[in-house]
């Protein structure tokens, strides 16, 4: 992988870190590209439950909650370790694939046009 920038050493790292974890544990057989979209998704749908019918101001709340915060925080770190190994695993450089996103963004979305 490519260092672009600091963001790409840092993921590389958390990417080891994740990779290592697996290892020790024999996951990769596991961890095809079908079964880490489903990783991602299921814990994406149980962030958004805890977000699920909610108004802004319980929202809000549940942010001043130190257990529910680390509630929050325990299933955005499930997605972002299915992000990372799921780029991991299928050689992905994600630091690259999130800079070319934000260019066609860019172009899609000027901000004159945005506001």
């Amino acid at each position: 992988m490519k260092t672009v920038n600091n963001m790409t050493l840092e993921i590389e790292k958390l990417q080891n870190c994740i990779r290592a974890f697996c290892e020790a544990r024999s996951w990769d057989q596991y961890h095809n590209p079908k079964e880490l979209a489903i990783g991602i998704i299921t814990e994406a749908a149980e962030l958004l439950d805890h977000f699920r019918f909610k108004s802004e101001a319980q929202m809000q709340e549940l942010f001043k909650s130190p257990e529910k915060k680390a509630a929050i925080e325990e299933e955005l770190a499930d997605v972002f370790y299915f992000v990372l190994r799921f780029a991991q695993m299928n050689d992905i450089d994600l630091s690259q694939a999130l800079e070319k996103k934000l260019a066609k963004n860019e172009l899609k979305y000027p901000v004159e046009k945005a506001k």
